[in-house]
């Protein structure tokens, strides 16, 4: 019997939803009162003498995106382990709760180191924390934590994304929710430019 359509792309949405949350949550940074230091600590590269990360990637963003994402994906972990084997149609972190933690960890924690690696290189080509920088503004933040992932914990990734239909799906669902939700924060005045 043939695979059911919407299996690859819901697994896929499934898996990668603490990436997503990890991604779209460190806009509220700004509204964080007190300081707010930067990851880079103000450190600049030696090669270059620009700044390794810039001001916009600070450990209060990085926080935001990683501690509400991590409670997601262990929320889902757990929807999961008491759903009827009927409704089990997207991957499991893991045969436990507990045994997700890693998993879903490296997926939030993954996304915003992917997203600081991003900046980097942005800082090493002159392109200010505005400045577009496609596709990668758009795809590290998910290449990361899966590319990481394949290595780590490749029961997982594997089963969910060695595919080139789930490949497909990353693409069109990373870029398109990167894209709606930088225009949908620009519009509420959470991001300074739309992208």
């Amino acid at each position: 019997m043939a695979e059911a359509w919407y299996l690859v792309p819901a697994g896929i949405l499934w898996v990668l939803l603490p990436t997503y949350s990890a991604n779209a949550l460190p806009t509220f940074a700004r509204f964080w009162p007190g300081r707010n230091p930067p990851m880079d600590g103000g450190r600049v590269w030696a090669k270059d003498g620009r700044r390794l990360l810039g001001t916009s990637k600070t450990w209060v963003g990085f926080s935001l995106g990683t501690i509400p994402a991590v409670g997601i994906g262990m929320m889902q972990a757990y929807l999961f382990s008491i759903a009827p084997p009927s409704l089990q149609i997207v991957p499991a972190y893991s045969s436990t709760v507990l045994g997700a933690l890693p998993v879903v960890i490296l997926l939030a924690a993954g996304a915003l180191t992917g997203d600081a690696l991003g900046s980097f290189v942005k800082r090493r080509r002159d392109i200010p924390p505005t400045g577009r920088f496609f596709p990668w503004d758009q795809t590290l933040f998910v290449i990361v934590p899966v590319g990481l992932g394949f290595l780590l914990f490749p029961s997982v990734f594997w089963a969910t994304f060695g595919s080139g239909a789930a490949v497909a799906w990353v693409v069109v669902f990373t870029i398109g929710f990167h894209v709606a939700f930088n225009y949908v924060g620009y519009w509420v005045g959470l991001k300074k430019v739309p992208w």
